[in-house]
């Protein structure tokens, strides 16, 4: 099974799982006069038009380079988290009108156990599809399928929360209770929107890659040592959709001939990409200058440090 139809597979299962949810929860809400399982069937909408983004971004990303976009296409799939994010702050936003809107002019619930049956059902389809997906998103890294999966297991917290109350409101009688818990709920979503286009958005501007993934890299620089490297600057990363990128400048030692530099250099591509699958390297070589060769790699090291800091 290969990486791109399993990422396919996963973001058309939220489709289809979404698709249902809405249905039910729009016909619960009719039946309970429930404000809060009206803000479930909304926040369901918002996840359906979430999940057919990260299906299409997903499509697209796998996409091979072409003449107007020679990187590829991964960053779509970026793209697609943002506006996943967009989308849980706005309907946070609407959740939130609804809500007040019913503290403030209380209705009256009905047919309490059809809501409770719909939001129970809810609850599990979207903790199974949830973590179907997010297994798939770290299989994968995909940023799409994470930010859908987050979409499903917020979903499925707040479900979890509507339950409760609306069997507080059958046990105690409080009306109150229902747009309380739904104000509850568009909290909720607030935060996993903003942490999502937070995140989103340090790749969509090229933030480097985590300290933890540079060290590798810098480990891996440093073991060449006596393999006539003897030094290493501008040193760059970055990522994009489930790709990483690196390139750097590296100096060998005076009198290594191009075609052993560039046997150490393909080989240090592949022993990064070892330790950080799906990673495209570029370096470029350069001959020592005249310092010591132990100097050098040392001063290399820390200007690398301090571009990183930077």
């Amino acid at each position: 099974m290969s990486s791109g139809g399993a990422k396919l597979r996963a973001a058309a299962l939220s489709v289809i799982s979404n698709s249902t949810l809405i249905l039910l929860k729009a016909v619960a809400a009719s039946i309970t006069g429930s404000v809060a399982i009206l803000t479930e069937a909304v926040h369901s909408s918002i996840d359906l038009v979430a999940s057919i983004v990260a299906f299409a971004s997903v499509r697209k990303a796998g996409e091979p380079a072409d003449e107007s976009h020679r990187y590829g296409h991964e960053r779509f799939e970026n793209l697609a988290a943002a506006f996943e994010g967009i989308l849980i702050l706005v309907g946070s936003a609407v959740i939130s009108f609804e809500a007040i809107r019913r503290l403030i002019s209380p209705g009256h619930l009905e047919s309490l156990p059809v809501g409770w049956a719909v939001i129970a059902v809810s609850l599990l389809v979207n903790v199974v599809v949830s973590t179907v997906i997010a297994r798939n998103a770290r299989v994968s890294g995909s940023p799409a399928l994470e930010g859908d999966a987050a979409h499903l297991r917020t979903d499925a917290l707040t479900s979890g929360a509507v339950l409760i109350g609306l069997v507080l409101v059958k046990v105690t009688g409080a009306q109150w209770l229902d747009p309380a818990v739904a104000l509850g709920v568009a909290a909720v979503i607030l935060i996993t929107g903003v942490r999502l286009l937070t995140r989103a958005s340090q790749v969509l501007v090229d933030t480097s890659l985590p300290r933890e993934e540079v060290e590798d890299i810098r480990g891996v620089l440093e073991s060449f040592a006596a393999r006539g490297v003897v030094g290493y600057h501008e040193l760059r990363t970055r990522r994009a959709g489930t790709r990483r990128y690196v390139d750097l400048h590296l100096q060998f030692q005076e009198g290594t001939s191009l075609e052993d530099a560039h046997r150490v250099a393909h080989e240090i591509e592949q022993e990064i990409g070892g330790r950080l699958p799906s990673t495209d390297v570029l370096i470029h070589l350069e001959p020592e200058d005249r310092v010591r060769p132990g100097e050098r790699l040392q001063r290399a090291y820390g200007r690398v440090r301090s571009h990183e800091r930077r």
